[in-house]
């Protein structure tokens, strides 16, 4: 396959179009497309669509294919593995994969002491385990999150996430017990604040406000937060936010549990991105990138707090061995060269994108951390009026030059490549999202302003 993007048919292709249709009468229309992309094959940051249009893959199937499409030394682990068997239930048996990746695991995560694991099948099931977990722990019914999180979909995690409406909209009264607290999003800070200011005043806001009217600290069995925000934006929180967040919940006896389904797995140039701040988590969840592709979920937690009886909590698929397999690959992977080379690449990723920045007045922020990039657009840089609908169309001119990218929050795009991306190919993806942003801008009425 070729590295860099070819289109030779509109878009979509005919075969596409025939696959597309038949999906509109069998398949749930719940689920989100960006545009028409119907996937044949993929090579590591490159994929090549059912009627031969090749694309240039920076959402890497929302940032979880860590090693690439059908890495080698992956495909091996997958393929040896089923060979000697698909399935067995962790629930009730044991099997070598699922304790080696427990233990591969537990000489990684940032957690302090022993470190056990349970495996689910997904990121929502991880968070799901989090929560059951610090609530039969500390004997407390109340859980803290941050509006513009997003933590899953199933009922338990859905209380949690506060990223779109739509993804509460028709679905009851959510599970009891959840308080959401402001995010310290800097550029766009919810208090209205100054970036100098923004990070203690909403931390100020859950101890002065949330637990002085709302819920006293000592009922609250944990705080939920990603360290970098997914689909509410690729938002980072400062670091000096997570360190006195943490320093609060060790005060007042609360849980920490970090939400890394989308940050973690190398992702951000470290193997977690609470790791930047040097913040010891009690509780850490992770999914998308930790299998290459293969559906798994872990929650690790301090070993003491992993303390529930046979039957409190199981998964008769969760850690697969299959996918048990695919992930020892993958951590292997990542420590060898990956989790470097997303420092390295996503630094000259981010450089690039903020020297677009300074040629078009669409984007208002470049913001991220290794290959977990986020840009921001808006209408006017001083008002930071959103520009949602420009998002859209900026993404879908990326795809129809062959550069795929995925939205996040109301009005920024997402830039979640395969950790295999070189800087060659990160300038590839550069000159087709300026090429992108130059046609919405004359759409616009925009091109003028980026001369002035």
């Amino acid at each position: 396959m070729t590295n860099t993007p070819h289109i030779k048919t509109p878009l979509p292709g005919p075969k596409a179009r025939q696959i597309i249709d038949r999906d509109r009468g069998a398949v749930s229309p719940s689920y989100t497309r960006s545009y028409p992309l119907v996937i044949e094959r993929g090579e590591g940051a490159m994929v090549e669509d059912v009627d031969g249009n090749v694309f240039l893959d920076c959402a890497a199937g929302i940032a979880v294919n860590s090693t690439g499409h059908s890495h080698p030394d992956v495909v091996r682990a997958i393929t040896e593995q089923a060979g000697k068997f698909l399935h067995m239930s962790g629930t009730d048996f044991y099997y070598e994969p699922q304790v080696k990746l427990a233990e591969e695991l537990a000489s990684v995560v940032p957690i302090d002491g022993g470190v056990r694991s349970f495996f689910g099948n997904s990121g929502t099931e991880a968070v799901e385990a989090c929560v059951k977990l610090s609530k039969y722990a500390t004997g407390r019914p109340n859980l803290i999150a941050f509006l513009g999180g997003f933590h899953g979909r199933t009922m338990g995690s859905l209380a949690l996430t506060a990223s779109k409406a739509i993804q509460r909209r028709g679905f009851g009264v959510m599970f009891p017990g959840v308080y959401h607290t402001p995010y310290p999003d800097c550029y766009r800070c919810p208090l209205g604040l100054t970036s100098g200011d923004c990070a203690a005043e909403c931390l100020d806001y859950l101890e002065h406000q949330i637990f002085v009217h709302l819920v006293s600290p000592d009922e609250v069995a944990a705080v939920v937060i990603e360290p970098i925000q997914g689909e509410g934006g690729y938002v980072v929180a400062p670091d000096v936010f997570l360190q006195r967040l943490r320093d609060l919940t060790k005060r007042h006896g609360i849980l920490f549990v970090d939400d890394e389904v989308q940050s973690g797995m190398g992702r951000t140039g470290k193997m977690f991105a609470i790791e930047y701040p040097g913040v010891r988590p009690d509780l850490i969840a992770m999914a998308k990138g930790i299998a290459s592709g293969l559906p798994l979920g872990v929650a690790s937690a301090r070993a003491d707090l992993m303390n529930w009886p046979p039957g409190a909590h199981a998964s008769t698929f969760g850690g697969n061995p299959v996918s048990c397999a695919a992930a020892i690959a993958t951590l292997k992977l990542l420590k060898e060269r990956l989790m470097a080379n997303a420092a390295d690449v996503g630094a000259h990723l981010m450089s690039g994108l903020k020297a677009l920045a300074d040629r078009h007045p669409l984007i208002g922020d470049v913001r991220g951390r290794g290959l977990m990039v986020g840009v921001e657009l808006v209408r006017d840089r001083a008002t930071k009026e959103r520009a949602t609908k420009e998002r859209d169309e900026v993404v879908s001119e990326a795809f129809s030059r062959g550069l795929l990218l995925l939205g996040a929050g109301k009005n920024a795009i997402r830039f979640s490549p395969a950790l295999v991306l070189t800087r060659e190919q990160a300038d590839v993806a550069l000159k087709i999202f300026g090429e992108a942003l130059a046609e919405v801008e004359r759409g616009a009425g925009l091109a003028s302003a980026a001369r002035r």
